[in-house]
């Protein structure tokens, strides 16, 4: 959705519901589907499905959902049962839990990361904190902590 890079898990199935760049909202938001914010949101967001955090969002809320792309920033804790995706302008200030974390050259993570020990591929209860994505002297992409 924003470009090379992209989420690939983030459902493609239709928004259900969306905050534009000129709404905010302030409370409680329990959403059934897919959900984007491109505005502003303070409280708590409860998602069945994905949720996309648009560049133009802030987000000060604990977020729950399936999978989430953030593009924008999020100051809150995330909590989801599959992928949190940070895209390169991206940043989430937070603790999250999550089964997988991709942050793109540019985006940013500062907070403590928790990954359960049944998520597929995870060995270890990995913890991260303050991670940025950056380029390496050869020129490769990855995770500095």
């Amino acid at each position: 959705m924003f470009g090379k890079g992209s989420n690939k898990d983030v459902s493609n199935e239709k928004l259900d519901t969306v905050i534009g760049s000129g709404a905010g909202f302030t409370g409680s938001l329990k959403v059934e589907g897919t959900m984007r914010v491109d505005g502003r949101v303070n409280g708590e967001i409860e998602v069945q499905g994905d949720i996309i955090v648009g560049k133009s969002a802030v987000v000060k809320a604990v977020i729950k959902g399936r999978n989430a792309t953030v593009a924008g920033e999020v100051h809150g804790d995330v909590f989801l049962e599959g992928k949190l995706e940070l895209d390169r302008t991206g940043k989430v200030f937070g603790d999250i839990e999550v089964s997988k974390l991709i942050v793109h050259e540019g985006g940013v993570f500062r907070g403590e990361s928790k990954m359960p020990s049944d998520s597929p591929g995870n060995v270890n209860n990995n913890q991260v904190r303050n991670t940025e994505a950056r380029e390496d002297v050869k020129g490769n992409k990855k995770a500095v902590v």
